[in-house]
């Protein structure tokens, strides 16, 4: 299906027109699910759980880390979904204004391919999920391993991988009724995993975790900078959602329900699903003598059948629902943004969904050997001088306002930009760009490292700023 703007400009029905005022019917509580979800995905817990262990700080320090950039994201989102609240649009439409008509398919491109990574990655996480819950019911052991997976494993990542299809498919309210069933069974069972921890441990998990909170050697220059490091780690995390809140504000019935529902749903989750991540590799260490990070491993030696079933479960209802949302829909608005009168929801939906098998299927050989942290700062330091970019032109530029009818039309108006790009932007996100991967990847830049994501922001923004102002069209 296809719809036209006043000015007869034809788009994409399904995934690039502007939503109606009956369409926007997110509340705070759909929001709050969106990040519940988001924060509790198997790849999420993993990260979380990876960070206590990996910095050599104090939990304490690694947890103020985790809240800090909980807040800060919340802040940004706020600044970036405005725009997608207030007009309707979705993320690859809102780049236009900045980016031009041709140049906005430059990041909403990147965007997509990184929501493609992070899609074929959590599609993997999600059928550990459901293979715990096949061994738990069967017993089936799948096997030698090919590419790191067993038979079973490979069994449940196809299973998992069709079932996005059919979710995809059914539309969006499908997908809004997984998230609010699964953001808050989801703590539920946590709750369990760490009570049945807590009475394997006989009563020895508080104190482990005490232990991490408690570090003796640290100091405070190692304490200062594993608080960076942290801190930049999950700003990265979270950089494509920053970027691209405008897919879900748009949905936001007005802006206090999305301002309430990131208030509510980025500082408490982040609080509660660390300290549940904490509790939980705390008693593990005490119980299995190791530290695991990924929670199937965990609920797979409990030998309790019934927890392994409600665990496996809800784990995969959880990755599932986000990756819908926070991936599954980046990247289809990306790639029928390539061709907006020719590539619908659906058939976005399937070339996004053929990707993400490549790329689910080749996590355990690649990508997690590559480092969850360099994999994520990597590509948080790609997107942020999108993101400053935007902002400065959303607001420093434009005073918030925004021809709807422009943005739709390819041909002619004001974010035309003569070619279709807007030249300042593509040479202040190619400078931003360079020097912010440089600080995950150049060893002389290595102090800059927790600062990848505000640097090539702020200096995508400022560069932007210096060379557009009373030189694009407004």
């Amino acid at each position: 299906m296809h719809s036209t703007t006043a000015e007869g400009v034809e788009i994409s029905e399904d995934a690039l027109r502007p939503v109606t005022a009956q369409e926007k019917s997110w509340g705070w509580f759909a929001i709050f699910n969106v990040w519940a979800n988001d924060i509790q995905s198997l790849f999420g817990y993993s990260l979380v759980a990876s960070l206590f262990i990996s910095f050599g700080v104090t939990g304490w320090t690694a947890f103020a880390a985790l809240i800090a950039a909980g807040l800060f994201v919340m802040y940004m989102v706020n600044l970036s979904g405005a725009p997608g609240e207030r007009y309707g649009i979705p993320y690859p439409v809102l780049a236009r204004a900045s980016m031009g008509t041709e140049g906005a398919k430059l990041p909403a491109v990147l965007r997509a391919v990184v929501a493609v990574f992070w899609y074929g990655v959590q599609v993997y996480f999600a059928s550990t999920a459901l293979a715990l819950l096949i061994r738990s019911l069967t017993g089936i052991t799948g096997g030698p391993e090919v590419m790191g997976l067993t038979s079973v494993d490979w069994m449940s990542f196809v299973l998992v991988w069709a079932f996005h299809i059919v979710i995809f498919w059914r539309g969006m309210g499908w997908v809004e009724g997984f998230l609010n069933f699964a953001g808050p069974f989801v703590y539920a069972v946590m709750i369990g995993l760490v009570v049945v921890l807590w009475i394997k441990s006989d009563g020895q998990l508080l104190s482990q975790a005490q232990t991490i909170f408690a570090n003796p050697d640290a100091t405070w220059g190692t304490e200062f900078k594993g608080f960076i490091a942290i801190f930049g780690t999950m700003v990265a995390y979270f950089a494509a959602v920053m970027i691209n809140f405008s897919d879900f504000s748009r949905y936001a019935k007005d802006k206090p329900a999305m301002v309430r529902g990131n208030l509510a749903g980025l500082p408490f989750n982040m609080i509660l699903f660390s300290a549940l991540a904490l509790l939980t590799t705390a008693g593990a260490a005490v119980v299995y003598g190791e530290a695991l990070v990924n929670p199937t491993e965990i609920v797979e030696r409990t030998d309790s059948v019934l927890l392994a079933v409600v665990a496996a479960i809800t784990f995969f209802a959880a990755t599932v629902g986000i990756n819908l949302v926070a991936n599954f829909i980046p990247a289809v608005n990306g790639i029928a943004n390539l061709s907006p009168s020719t590539i619908g929801f659906r058939k976005a939906g399937l070339i996004t969904s053929g990707f993400a098998l490549v790329i689910g299927g080749f996590w355990t050989g690649f990508i997690s050997q590559f480092g969850i942290s360099g994999f994520v700062n990597t590509l948080g330091a790609t997107l942020a001088p999108i993101f400053g970019i935007m902002i400065v032109d959303y607001y420093l530029i434009r005073g918030q306002k925004l021809k709807l009818d422009d943005l739709y039309n390819e041909d002619r108006g004001t974010y035309r930009y003569g070619n279709g790009w807007n030249d300042h932007a593509l040479v202040a996100f190619g400078i931003a760009a360079v020097f912010s991967v440089a600080t995950v990847w150049v060893p002389a830049l290595g102090q800059l490292e927790g600062y990848g994501w505000i640097i090539g922001a702020v200096l995508g923004g400022v560069i932007y700023l210096v060379r557009a102002r009373g030189r694009v069209p407004v």
